[in-house]
C-alpha cells in the first residue's frame, strides 16, 4: 500500500489497491483526477494556473503546476501503468477552483483553473463525470485506488464524495 501526497503543482499515480493520492487546502487550485479501468489505476495532479507561457520556466522544472503541462505529465504517468498505451475507458473528476478572495476576485484565477481543463479534456476526449468547483471554500482531496470516488473534506462541513 501507497500513500502519496502531493503539494502544489506536483502529481502521482499508483494502481496498488488500498493506496491513496491526497492534496490539501485547495483554493483557487484544481485537483484534476484520472481514472484509469484497464489498469485500475488513479493519478491526480495539483494544479495552480492554467496556462504556462506565463513562465516557462517554471512549467519545465514542475509542470504539474499549470494546466497545459500537467495534464499531459499526468498522462504519461498513468499510460506507462497501462503498458505505455493510453486507456480509452479512462474518465476524470475535478475539485477545487474557488473564489478564494470573494466577489472582488478580479483575477478569476479559480474560475480559469477550471475552464481550462474542461477544455483540455474535452479535446483529449476524456469525460468528466463529475466536478465540485467554485465556491468560496478550501477543500482537501484523496483518492483511493481500486474505487472510483474522490472524498473532499472542507473544515466545519461533513466529508463528501463525488
Amino acid at each position: 500500500m501507497i500513500n502519496i501526497v502531493l503539494g502544489i503543482g506536483h502529481l502521482g499515480a499508483a494502481n496498488m489497491p488500498g493506496s491513496t493520492i491526497k492534496t490539501f487546502a485547495l483554493g483557487s487550485c484544481v485537483a484534476l483526477v484520472l481514472f484509469s479501468p484497464n489498469c485500475q489505476g488513479v493519478g491526480m495532479v495539483h494544479i495552480a494556473l492554467s496556462d504556462s507561457a506565463i513562465n516557462p520556466t517554471r512549467a519545465g522544472e514542475l509542470p504539474g503546476y499549470f494546466a497545459d503541462t500537467g495534464f499531459p505529465a499526468l498522462m504519461k504517468k498513468m499510460s506507462m501503468m497501462n503498458r505505455g498505451k493510453p486507456d480509452p475507458q479512462m474518465f476524470a473528476k475535478i475539485t477545487g477552483g474557488a473564489s478564494m478572495i470573494g466577489a472582488s476576485d478580479v483575477f478569476n484565477i479559480g474560475l480559469r483553473n477550471v475552464s481550462k481543463i474542461k477544455e483540455i479534456l474535452r479535446t483529449a476526449g476524456i469525460p468528466l463525470r463529475a466536478e465540485d468547483t467554485g465556491k468560496s471554500i478550501s477543500r482537501t482531496v484523496s483518492a483511493e485506488i481500486g474505487s472510483d470516488g474522490v472524498e473532499i473534506f472542507t473544515p466545519g462541513r461533513p466529508t463528501w464524495k463525488i
